[in-house]
């Protein structure tokens, strides 16, 4: 064989490699609508699309009181070790909890994500339990974790399809610490870090999430758009180059906003009356007012302690819009379940969370189930 022969046959190999690693999906926001998949089920590897979840892990850490912003992780040798991206800590050094946030969405450091990992599990294989147990209860059906970073594991598997429910649920669980994702740059010690999501600077609308990178995965962007009355969730995976990979993306949100169903924005229905008294049956806490989204509903609220909630949102507007798309896309599973917005106020700061009450803990999770098999986002949650 010449050569060239040689040549061509070596870069038609490549080729067929990287077209075998492209997946691709967009998401409607409003309603969970598919608007694009290329492969969306096939397993691809995460590469630090991973350090997604493992921030989840983190804010799921820090609403449970465990860590708060100012908390220090210590680095361990085994964290050094890590393959770049780093920060290059030494051993035992440490990090604030607010600093490894900033410096895994920006640089994307797998020494920080394994100080995470540890700080919170001990281990990092331990971590990895934790992560695929949440991957499973959020509705990632196919999704497998074996490190917090995304380094190279051939088990370590996710889909398209997975990785927008992860986006998805991230949003709705820890809307504020969401906003990180947007993190267009950051400074660390002197040095300033740039974040590798290159849609946050030229992408109208972009507000996260995510980019990744090994020679087993090609190029990968998990990426939320918000234009106008619309909300885009995309992710593709496989990309040749960073540019190939993001012209993909801007390619198929082009094509998928025209289909995207703008935000319905409704007038304001009438409160029910003597909301404390609503509060107290849905054990709702003193002088927080649950709103009824459909007063419609006579009938008692059905016998349970649990809610499902499938978003929150600093709008009253897109819950109530939220829990409607619901209803039109799943009627008959939340069915008798008396849909309610549940303000959460906080220091500058209004939060609105939509929830479909009156579960036990059984039906509760039964329901979110059938709800994820239809690729809507929810999480149990107690009556407060």
């Amino acid at each position: 064989m010449s050569a060239v022969a040689a040549c061509l046959l070596t870069l038609a190999a490549g080729q067929v490699q990287a077209a075998s690693r492209y997946a691709a999906m967009v998401v409607d926001g409003h309603t969970g609508k598919v608007l694009y998949s290329r492969n969306g089920d096939a397993l691809r590897y995460p590469a630090s699309l991973t350090k997604i979840m493992t921030l989840y892990l983190l804010f799921d850490s820090m609403a449970a009181g465990k860590f708060h912003t100012g908390s220090l992780l210590t680095v361990s040798r085994n964290a050094t070790r890590q393959a770049p991206s780093k920060l290059g800590l030494k051993v035992g050094q440490k990090i604030r909890v607010s600093d490894a946030i900033r410096v895994l969405v920006t640089k994307s450091a797998n020494d920080i994500a394994v100080t995470v990992a540890e700080s919170i599990a001990g281990t990092e294989k331990n971590f990895a339990k934790l992560m695929t147990a949440k991957a499973r209860k959020i509705g990632m059906r196919r999704t497998s974790f074996k490190n917090a970073s995304g380094l190279p594991d051939k088990n370590q598997l996710t889909t398209a399809r997975d990785m927008i429910t992860l986006a998805n649920s991230l949003m709705s669980e820890h809307p504020k610490k969401y906003a990180y994702f947007k993190l267009k740059y950051f400074t660390y010690k002197g040095r300033r870090y740039r974040n590798h999501n290159k849609l946050l600077f030229d992408y109208k609308g972009t507000d996260g999430i995510k980019t990744g990178y090994t020679r087993a995965s090609g190029f990968n962007l998990l990426a939320n758009v918000r234009r106008g009355n619309k909300h885009l969730i995309a992710v593709v995976f496989g990309g040749k180059t960073s540019r190939s990979r993001n012209a993909t993306m801007r390619a198929i949100l082009n094509k998928s906003m025209p289909r995207a169903t703008a935000r319905v924005t409704h007038k304001p229905l009438p409160v029910i009356k003597k909301p404390v008294q609503i509060a107290a049956t849905l054990n709702v806490p003193e002088g927080a007012k649950a709103i009824a989204i459909q007063p419609a509903y006579k009938t008692p609220v059905p016998d349970g302690g649990f809610h499902i909630q499938v978003g929150a949102y600093s709008r009253q507007t897109d819950a109530k819009q939220r829990l409607t798309a619901i209803q039109q896309m799943a009627g008959e599973i939340i069915t008798g379940h008396t849909p309610l917005t549940v303000p959460l106020v906080e220091p500058n700061r209004n939060l609105y969370r939509a929830r479909f009450a009156g579960f036990t803990r059984q039906a509760a999770d039964s329901t979110c189930s059938r709800l994820k098999r239809r690729a809507i986002t929810c999480v149990v949650m107690s009556a407060e």
